[in-house]
């Protein structure tokens, strides 16, 4: 690099947002993330070694993914290189693969590339860095916002350790506002500002976790708030409210999160619990998800937990699923909630689903053949086959049931469904008891 291509870079590094320059050196000055960076952590260990091995980093947006690529270039005697999977092609790749192997051919240095939003890239892109990944010409940093068991290559993802990032609790991007405004050297601390404690925790707390919506308020509060009387930046609660307006909702519905909301929107049903089931609802509806989505997972709801228990909520179900098609929204919302609400406080029952796994299991393992008397005698000469002789028909006999054999010989006397005790199916129970009993 010659002078003037240093003193461009030195120029973009000042330019950068307040996020980016503020980003640690080492590992000593990262915030949070001590559940894989703590002194005691594997990847701790790992970077201070500088024994690293491919690693995928996987966490919401402001967590600190590319932080931590960037605190391992600082550290490593490998080479780094950084591209973007958005933008980058093959011949990218191909570029870094040649000076890669150039660099182990003649100094024995290994290199590490790291690629950001690495779920980005298609199957054919990752496969391609396979053979460098195995032979050890690259160590690959992957950083994701998607489930990488959902958008990584299985075969690269057996090469790599993956590192789960959280969201910031409120105090550690509390901590990080306070370093944002009084940081001399990369923060905004030349600026003479001050902020507020409860815009501090304000920002702390509407920042969901992100770091970096965090910190973008503060510039953007500290460049375009007048200075007041006595020649400070007063950052208050109102100016920061200004800046960062609301909470960003932390669902996308291609992605991870999608799957961990519908999760938890499903289970509080199960569980019992109308009021979350409410609130994750609101949650994907707030986000954009489809309804017809959503009902969707209503209706499997209603016959795998609930079932027979409440015979009524799988009518429930469909019925949300015809008028979320009729009447959109924003009123299907309503529509949505009752349904929701209702499978929540309905009597539970998996009856139904454990049934047909059972009788799945018997399917594939057990060869079976209809009883003979319960064979069609629809046609001219059964009777010489002997088909459908001997079956009784169950409406000739009291309480229109008669003891019959219906399941194959080899699997006489399997029961599948096993009504449980609660809500209508204590009923059937009773009654399958009762004309079992008599017959």
């Amino acid at each position: 690099m010659d002078l003037f291509e240093y003193a461009k870079s030195k120029q973009l590094e000042k330019e950068a947002p307040l996020a980016s320059r503020l980003r640690p050196v080492t590992l000593d000055e990262v915030v949070g993330q001590q559940h894989i960076v703590g002194k005691d952590k594997l990847l701790y260990r790992a970077i201070k070694a500088d024994k690293l091995t491919s690693v995928i980093f996987y966490g919401p947006p402001g967590t600190g993914k590319t932080t931590l690529a960037k605190v391992i270039a600082n550290t490593t005697s490998a080479a780094f290189r950084q591209i973007n999977a958005t933008v980058a092609g093959k011949k990218d790749m191909e570029e870094v693969v040649r000076e890669a192997q150039e660099t182990l051919g003649m100094y024995g240095q290994k290199t590490i590339l790291f690629i950001d939003e690495i779920h980005r890239f298609n199957k054919a892109q990752q496969d391609y860095l396979l053979p460098f990944v195995e032979d050890g010409t690259l160590i690959l940093i992957g950083a994701t916002t998607e489930n990488p068991y959902f958008e990584v290559n299985g075969a690269l993802l057996s090469r790599s350790v993956i590192f789960e990032l959280k969201p910031l609790e409120k105090e550690e991007i509390g901590k990080l506002i306070l370093r944002a405004v009084t940081d001399m050297e990369k923060g905004m601390g030349s600026y003479d500002a001050v902020i507020d404690p409860d815009a501090v925790e304000f920002l702390a707390d509407m920042a969901g976790g992100d770091a970096r919506a965090a910190l973008n308020a503060v510039e953007l509060g500290i460049l375009t708030t007048p200075r007041s009387a006595d020649g400070k930046i007063h950052l208050t609660l109102t100016v920061a409210s200004e800046c960062i307006q609301k909470r960003v909702i932390r669902y996308d519905k291609g992605g991870d999160n999608h799957y961990d909301i519908i999760s938890a929107f499903i289970k509080s049903m199960r569980g019992s619990d109308p009021d979350a089931a409410v609130y994750y609802l609101a949650k994907m509806l707030a986000a954009g998800e489809d309804v017809r989505f959503i009902v969707r997972r209503i209706m499997i709801l209603a016959s795998e937990d609930i079932g027979n228990a409440d015979p009524m909520a799988i009518c429930v179900a469909s019925a949300a699923a015809q008028e979320v098609e009729r009447v959109g929204m924003p009123e299907s919302q309503i529509i949505l909630a009752q349904a929701a609400s209702y499978m929540a406080c309905a009597p539970k029952s998996n009856s139904a689903v454990n049934a047909i796994f059972a009788a799945n299991e018997s399917v594939r393992k057990v060869r079976t053949t209809v009883p003979v008397h319960l064979q069609d005698a629809h046609y001219g000469g059964h009777e010489k086959l002997g088909h459908g002789i001997g079956y009784q028909y169950a409406h000739d006999f009291p309480n229109h049931y008669v003891k019959q054999q219906y399941l194959p010989d080899e699997i006489k006397g399997e029961r599948f469904y096993i009504p449980g005790d609660l809500g209508y199916e204590k009923k059937i129970q009773e009654y399958l008891k009762k004309i079992r009993e008599e017959a």
